[in-house]
């Protein structure tokens, strides 16, 4: 019987070949053929593999978005090591935790934080090689990029990798408690790319924008893009007017977002006029969209929206909410205010405590089976055995699924307030909440209350300053049943993120939780 595999490292490479004559990416004013791709991932492939690293040995790579990563990453592939892809906006003390946790090997480091590896690097053992990227010299102990894999060999590096081996260990943001390294195979890699690539409709001709961390969710339209041939723009970060003038001088067709970014074109673009015209997909997910700010979306964008969900444990698309499900008009309004149906490559249920099946419309947690599931957590048996019940990913996250087998994500576990005893979910708040017309964005946590266990507070960024928290509870009387009503707004002028663009609800507890014994 014929067996056949589609390795991830192969995948890339004959990528790299089809569409060796045509532009990959552009950083800046550097743009980069998928011929000088393949050339410069083999040279840092053959780097790695002259150290003789042992399977499935951690490769983490520490900088802001910049060529050198996608090297990297694409040359770890043909190399066969695990990826650990480190957000640029983390702490000290959370990289140090990731990179002795994932016991990494070897790190790719730019130089804006050469201070911070040298603080830490005493407390990784494990560290053998540490590979500086700098115009300068590198401090002491560190090679140089230019020196590690400089005058390596530009020919492929044809291994047999086995398919079950980890291709990235991608750590959570953290939100609660310790970082988590998610283990992804070289298999449920490219099932996940294929899945990208498929349901987000990404064409050979699309021309990408990423200006999001290259080690989160941008990484896999970026890695999904490649293979299917696309130009990828990559910028540093998020900026509304570069955005907007990408779309109307390089004429994007492709934008990835979160909410929050989708709000702050929104606001930018008023009063002003653009061209966006070539826009024909923009992605959103990683959190819930107000509705009424969707609604102004596709007033400005029309029906070029589609709405994936999934978690760092099952990425990819898990569920989608397609372009033609985004309609301002007829029947299916109320399916804007879900995440979609379950893709070709999941399936999805609703459960219980207990983890049986719920009928239609009945909330509980959202489980998903699907080849692009993580293997487990890195050295987390306890956790993976909890998450990942019977080949089924346990999302942690609330919801229910309607007749039609729309999915309605209604909150996290953690985000559910419970108020004298009733089940308070924050994102139903926030979106009643995001209706009044002189919000601009609003975040909703529980706080201790002696009386009520917890209390829900709003905190509010109000268009203008007029907005008081009085104006927001006269109005909130009628929109509002009274347990799910705020007990108290504060207005803000911003709100905290997390290094990967959602609100920190964390950080908006921190000071009311500290001096609690007990965290409801």
């Amino acid at each position: 019987m014929l067996h056949f595999t589609l390795a991830l490292n192969d995948a890339f490479r004959d990528a790299f070949y089809k569409y060796k004559n045509d532009i990959a990416l552009h950083f800046g004013d550097a743009q980069v053929t998928y011929e000088q791709l393949r050339l410069r991932s083999n040279r840092f492939a053959h780097a790695l593999n002259d150290l003789q690293l042992p399977s499935n040995s951690r490769v983490a790579l520490f900088m802001s978005n910049r060529l050198e990563f996608v090297y990297a990453q694409m040359g770890g592939y043909q190399a066969g090591v695990a990826n650990i892809p480190l957000n640029d906006m983390l702490g000290e003390n959370e990289i140090k935790y990731i990179l002795k946790d994932c016991h990494a090997k070897v790190l790719i480091v730019e130089e804006q934080f050469f201070e911070k590896v040298q603080h830490i690097r005493s407390e990784l053992p494990n560290l053998t090689t540490i590979v500086g990227i700098s115009e300068h010299q590198v401090p002491e102990g560190f090679i140089s990029w230019e020196e590690f894999q400089g005058s390596q060999s530009e020919e492929d590096l044809t291994l047999t990798i086995p398919q079950e081996d980890i291709a990235q260990s991608v750590y959570t943001g953290g939100t609660t408690g310790n970082p988590k390294g998610v283990l992804h195979s070289y298999q449920t890699t490219i099932t996940i790319l294929f899945a990208v690539i498929l349901e987000n409709e990404i064409a050979p001709e699309e021309k990408i924008l990423l200006t999001s961390p290259l080690p989160h969710a941008a990484g896999i339209s970026l890695q999904a893009g490649l293979l299917r041939g696309s130009e990828i723009y990559i910028e540093k970060k998020f900026s509304e007017e570069l955005i907007l003038n990408h779309v109307e001088t390089n004429k994007v067709t492709y934008i990835m977002a979160v909410p929050t970014m989708i709000y702050r074109i929104i606001d930018f673009m008023e009063g002003k006029e653009y061209d966006i015209s070539s826009i024909r997909t923009i992605v959103y997910g990683t959190a819930p969209i107000a509705r009424e700010r969707l609604k102004q979306a596709l007033d400005i964008f029309g029906p070029v929206f589609i709405q994936t969900y999934g978690l760092t444990e099952s990425p990819g698309v898990a569920t989608k909410l397609s372009k033609k499900d985004h309609h301002i008009e007829g029947a299916n309004l109320k399916h804007l205010t879900s995440c979609g149906r379950p893709t070709m490559f999941t399936r999805v249920k609703i459960v219980d405590e207990q983890g049986d099946e719920l009928e239609r419309g009945m909330e509980g947690e959202i489980i998903i089976s699907s080849p692009a599931n993580m293997v487990g957590y890195y050295n987390l048996p306890e956790m993976t055995a909890e998450s990942l019940k019977d080949g089924w990913m346990h999302t942690g996250d609330i919801g229910y699924m309607d007749e039609e087998n729309y999915v309605y994500v209604l909150d996290r576990k953690k985000d559910m307030i419970i108020s004298g005893g009733m089940n308070v979910y924050s994102s139903e708040v926030e979106n009643e909440l995001q209706k009044h017309p002189g919000i601009r964005q609003v975040a909703v946590i529980g706080v201790p209350d002696p009386d009520w266990g917890e209390a829900v507070n709003a905190f509010i960024i109000p268009k203008d300053t007029s907005l008081t928290a009085d104006q927001l509870k006269v109005w909130s009387k009628d929109k509002l049943s009274a347990y799910k009503r705020p007990k108290n707004y504060e207005i803000v002028g911003t709100l905290p993120l997390t290094p990967y663009g959602k609100i920190d609800k964390k950080k908006l507890r921190e000071p009311y939780w500290d001096t609690v014994d007990r965290r409801i």
